[in-house]
């Protein structure tokens, strides 16, 4: 069975390299930093007295719904469809002179429909606003959190600029995700070569 099992991991990780569209994982515009720790990633900028990071986990980020549809629908000859990864992302703005941090909690949402009316729908949400202490590694569930359903849109709408003005836009959403998936595959191939040498172990 192990025999069995290696070698259609070995026929699996051949195909997945075969279809990976980046060898190294792609950039984001802006002049954002990265840091990759295993599934964790985090993109820093620093502009004018202020630090942002943007901090995301590749983990469950791949909507469910995406393979459930394929299996009824795929023809045998078909390409399976491209999965791609949405993660949630944490926003944190840093002012040099103030020991709070600004954090936004980012999701992407699963069925893309924009509020009616909106000529141009964001292709993210903020689901929660809060103030931490910076620099502690622990968020404090004492500090108030806004939860933004039932927001003014007036001021919603102003902290969607204000995190466009500070680099985290559509564009820079649409490129997150794509990074998102880039490094979600990478991660998946590394999973299957891990699995397949502990598999063969003997």
């Amino acid at each position: 069975g192990d025999k069995a099992f290696a070698q259609f991991l070995t026929d699996e990780i051949k195909e997945e390299k075969k279809i990976q569209k980046h060898k190294s994982l792609p950039k984001v515009s802006g002049g954002w930093e990265l840091e990759v720790h295993g599934t964790e990633a985090k993109l820093m900028r620093k502009i004018a007295g202020e630090k942002i990071t943007v901090t995301f986990n590749i983990n469950n980020s791949i909507p469910p719904s995406a393979e459930e549809d394929t299996q009824e629908q795929q023809k045998p000859d078909e390409q399976e469809p491209e999965l791609t990864s949405t993660p949630n992302f944490v926003v944190e703005v840093i002012k040099d002179d103030t020991k709070q941090t600004l954090v936004l909690d980012c999701h992407y949402p699963e069925d893309e429909i924009g509020h009616e009316g909106e000529e141009e729908s964001d292709i993210f949400t903020i689901r929660e606003v809060s103030f931490q202490p910076t620099g502690e590694a622990d968020w404090k569930d004492t500090n108030y959190t806004l939860n933004t359903d039932s927001l003014d849109w007036a001021l919603y709408d102003h902290l969607m600029d204000f995190l466009a003005d500070r680099g985290v836009d559509n564009t820079f959403a649409d490129e997150l995700i794509e990074l998102s998936t880039a490094l979600e595959h990478q991660e998946y191939i590394k999973f299957l070569e891990d699995l397949k040498s502990f598999v063969k172990c003997q």
